[in-house]
């Protein structure tokens, strides 16, 4: 039976979720089952009207599951997305993690592999410090941290970001080749690395 592995994310204008997707198809490269799963949206819907993308990516990505613990329970291994929010996790992240208490009282995600991805407005937008800041969760739940660091020439192409793939999504449109490749090779490497402890 192969890795399996739960990409959960929250978007919302649509860059995390290309990035998403890209994490995703990378561990299914590396023959790992995926459940990709965007979590709950938080923000009332004038805050969202307001900006026409955000409520088009609402509209657009209905019919992408919503995350659930059972999907936590069901996986070998982790990664989570979020744009950054004055350097830190999205607020609707962060409530989909805290709920999640009961299960690491029953120590599930310990010893797991896990992983996160981000995108800010800019290369010095916070993208670093929200990754750092998710991994407190990982740290806690003990579970174990796998970031791409340099292993691949692709993490160096899309900006080198040592602690996961990010976008800076000032210059508008959508993620670059590049960073997709890099998050391709995140999920990719996750999915290896989670077979080889799953085998050990």
């Amino acid at each position: 039976m192969s890795a399996k592995i739960a990409v959960v994310y929250y978007s919302a204008t649509g860059n995390v979720h290309e990035l998403a997707q890209a994490v995703a198809e990378g561990a299914e490269n590396a023959g790992a089952e995926v459940r990709l799963r965007r979590v709950a949206e938080l923000a009332p819907a004038a805050v969202i009207d307001s900006v026409p993308a955000w409520r088009e990516h609402v509209e657009a990505t209905k019919e992408v599951d919503e995350a659930t613990l059972d999907d936590l329970a069901w996986a070998d291994a982790y990664a989570f997305g979020t744009p950054t929010r004055f350097g830190n996790v999205a607020s609707q992240l962060k409530q989909f993690i805290d709920t999640t208490s009961g299960l690491w009282q029953q120590g599930v995600f310990a010893d797991k592999p896990a992983t996160g991805f981000t995108s800010a407005a800019n290369a010095h937008g916070g993208n670093e410090s929200t990754l750092l800041a998710l991994y407190n969760t990982l740290h806690h739940w003990g579970s174990l941290i796998v970031p791409p660091g340099f292993t691949s020439p692709l993490v160096g192409a899309a900006g080198g970001n040592p602690y996961g793939t990010s976008h800076a999504s000032g210059a508008g449109g959508p993620v670059g080749d590049d960073v997709l490749a890099a998050a391709r090779y995140q999920g990719e490497r996750l999915a290896t690395i989670t077979e080889r402890l799953r085998a050990a």
